[in-house]
């Protein structure tokens, strides 16, 4: 099976924002000991806006607008691949660089396409080496982090391991920062928020993630069945030990006992949502506890508009995420039947919003929850 490591800012640039050679090869180290071993890893990194900032060195420091982060990256990217190239052929392995955009997760075609591509990458003994690509994302620089980008690469593959390396030994039961008595979390299962409060923000300036952006990618991942693990870049042999689910590396998310297919786990987390609809309180427990169809009768508003076959939100009345799924009709045909019972419905409208085969339920997609460790309890 194929793991997936994600390596932050922090964690690959040296305090000059320069690729931090030393690093990348203890890095390429121990992903080579995983393909000598037969599991073929595929490394998720950040780092490129800040080595091309460091190239630059442009006046005033780090800029704030997203075009001239774009120019940047493009600088830095190759700056930073060298990098990693030089470190890996010193293991005997050859990289692959592999640039993705949000389009690339959110059609299906090319979804597919993305993984065929890696797949093939790993049959012909390269390592991927992914990246956003940064120089012609619309919206902002990045997916919101790299670490959701790890975590849609994870499901892509159809990984056993998502490991998340940051400058941290994992999750703590408060942030660490502010209280000298704060925790190591060693287990987390991923259904309610009791740590949501302690993730904080971004974790640095360099870098775009944070523990909150950590615990969502492996909420993900969790969902999609794969086991995540946050540790230490700098631990020795972090990332074998991970893999390989040793006692005391780092915080060790969960997954589910029942994992979303692949194209589910598709509609949720890497298809963007483009429109929303209101349900009320027995839809949504039909939909929750039966697995139902979203049906026309238990929609109570069209809170964004949407067309045929597009990406949607099913919320209650609270504004809190139900379901998503991929719907059958356009929100003004939809909207003309809400609240309509099957039977009324004319013979050329389809019977369901969204069919339960394009439907994901999401109720407690959100969040985790803390699990009893051998090294701390965690008052409730």
């Amino acid at each position: 099976m194929t793991v997936v490591v994600k390596i932050g800012t922090t964690s690959v640039t040296a305090a000059d924002g320069l690729a931090d050679v030393g690093a990348i090869e203890k890095l390429a180290g121990e992903i080579g000991e995983l393909w000598r071993s037969g599991r073929p890893a595929v490394v998720v990194t950040s780092g490129a806006v800040s080595a091309g900032i460091a190239a630059v060195r442009p006046p005033g420091g780090r800029p704030t607008d997203t075009t001239t982060l774009q120019a940047l990256s493009t600088i830095g990217q190759h700056r930073l691949m060298r990098v990693y190239d030089d470190a890996f052929a010193a293991e005997g392995l050859f990289i692959a660089q592999v640039l993705l955009s949000l389009p690339d997760f959110g059609a299906r075609h090319q979804y597919l396409h993305a993984r065929e591509t890696i797949a093939r990458l790993i049959e012909l003994g390269a390592v991927p080496v992914i990246n956003e690509n940064d120089a012609v994302a619309d919206d902002e620089i990045r997916f919101g982090d790299n670490d959701r980008l790890a975590a849609l690469v994870a499901n892509l593959v159809g990984a056993e391991c998502l490991v998340l390396l940051t400058d941290t030994e994992g999750l703590f039961d408060a942030d660490p920062r502010r209280f000298a008595d704060a925790t190591l979390v060693e287990q987390v299962v991923a259904v309610d928020a009791a740590f949501d409060d302690v993730a904080g923000g971004p974790g640095s300036a360099a870098g775009s993630g944070g523990m909150a952006s950590k615990l969502a990618a492996a909420r993900i991942a969790a969902w999609c069945g794969v086991r995540a693990v946050i540790a230490a870049a700098s631990r020795p042999g972090v990332v074998g030990d991970a893999v390989n689910g040793a006692a005391g590396v780092g915080t060790t998310i969960l997954p589910r006992t029942e994992r979303l297919s692949a194209r589910k786990a598709w509609i949720a987390f890497a298809l963007p949502a483009t429109g929303r609809v209101v349900v009320d309180d027995g839809c949504r427990r039909a939909l929750v506890e039966h697995e139902a169809s979203l049906l026309p009768a238990g929609v109570v508003a069209v809170a964004a508009p949407f067309g045929r076959d597009d990406p949607i939100e099913i919320v209650s009345a609270d504004g809190s995420v139900v379901a998503k799924g991929i719907t059958r009709l356009p929100s003004d045909r939809a909207g003309e039947w809400l609240g309509h019972r099957l039977a009324d419905l004319p013979a050329d409208l389809a019977g369901e919003l969204v069919h339960r085969d394009d439907l994901v339920v999401l109720a407690g997609a959100t969040a985790t929850r803390r699990t009893r460790s051998p090294r701390r309890t965690v008052p409730r």
